[in-house]
């Protein structure tokens, strides 16, 4: 039954990881654990992107958390895509625990 439910899962886990896309599985996939587990994390790392541009727009600072934004972020969606494209629940380190907040 697990293994079912993930590769049902797995094409809406992967896609989101990638941007504005998170909001595919948390609409379409709400009954499979894997893609809202995915998707919640997906959209965690949303909003810290959203956040991360909004901030990279203050002089000095907001140039430094900018750049350390762009090497991150891409890093860990890519991570993601990895990880749900093998099947695996994966944990974002600190974003994780922030999806697991998030309740749809």
């Amino acid at each position: 039954m697990v293994k079912k439910e993930i590769e049902e899962g797995k094409i809406f886990a992967v896609l989101g990881y990638i941007g504005i896309l998170c909001f595919v599985p948390l609409f379409l996939k709400k009954g499979n654990k894997f893609a809202l587990f995915h998707g919640k994390q997906g959209l965690a790392l949303f909003i810290f992107e959203v956040a991360a541009a909004i901030i990279s727009m203050i002089p000095f600072l907001g140039c430094f958390i900018g750049v350390l934004a762009l090497i991150i972020f891409p890093i860990l969606s890519l991570m993601g895509m990895i990880r749900a494209f093998m099947g695996h629940y994966w944990k974002i380190p600190v974003l994780g625990s922030v999806a697991e907040k998030i309740t749809i």
